[in-house]
């Protein structure tokens, strides 16, 4: 069975973060001192996986002053559009040379149907994070953050985040952040919300990080 979007509603996150909160006692901490948030859900497409791969490893800010720059540059976001622009047009948009290569990769995905998104919406997590990955230009990092926030689901887990291994590092007390396979196998305790543990660690780490929440020792 696949999570739907359904479970980003205000009701739905408050009940997953209790029941994440009474299974697991150092969730049940971040939880006590977390704010509320609201599910981070983006348009999805082709043009949310581009968007995701332009995104990857700069700031927020540069991120979005990039985007600025593709959106009003292209006109028009489509797959043949992006094939249709070399990438040294696409690098004066801001892109390196290699996310300009990888936004031709997903583009020609789209166009011959190696990415079919009525498909991969009907694929569970594993086989949709397999798909998605077989692109180049499409790691497990990127495939997983997109099914989160581009389609909403819910047991999802990007064990391979620097912020959630830190968050998780805080939260279990270790002198050390887990290494990705162990982040991965940490999180399975938090199915099937792994997704909202996802954002609520999301949301204490900032909060620790801008000063509004004291980072407490794990008991």
């Amino acid at each position: 069975m696949i999570a739907r979007p359904a479970s980003s509603s205000a009701i739905d996150i408050a009940a997953a973060r209790r029941a994440l909160a009474v299974n697991d006692p150092a969730l049940a901490r971040v939880e006590a001192v977390t704010p509320i948030f609201a599910w981070r859900l983006r348009p999805g497409g082709f043009e949310g996986l581009l968007r995701m791969i332009i995104e990857q490893q700069v700031s927020v800010a540069s991120a979005a002053a990039i985007w600025r720059r593709v959106v009003d540059g292209l006109g028009e976001m489509t797959p043949e559009r992006v094939m249709a622009t070399d990438v040294e047009t696409l690098r004066g948009f801001g892109l390196s040379g290699q996310k300009a290569r990888y936004g031709h990769e997903i583009a020609r995905a789209h166009l011959e149907g190696r990415i079919d998104q009525a498909h991969l919406a009907r694929m569970n997590d594993a086989a949709a994070t397999a798909a998605l990955m077989a692109v180049k230009g499409v790691g497990r990092w990127t495939a997983e953050t997109y099914l989160m926030f581009c389609e909403g689901r819910t047991d999802v887990f990007p064990g391979g985040d620097v912020a959630l291994q830190e968050a998780m590092r805080w939260a279990d007390g270790l002198e050390l952040r887990p290494r990705e396979k162990d982040a991965y196998a940490r999180a399975e305790v938090w199915a099937p919300h792994r997704s909202v543990a996802a954002h609520l660690l999301w949301a204490w780490y900032g909060a620790v990080r801008r000063g509004e929440v004291r980072l407490e020792a794990a008991a």
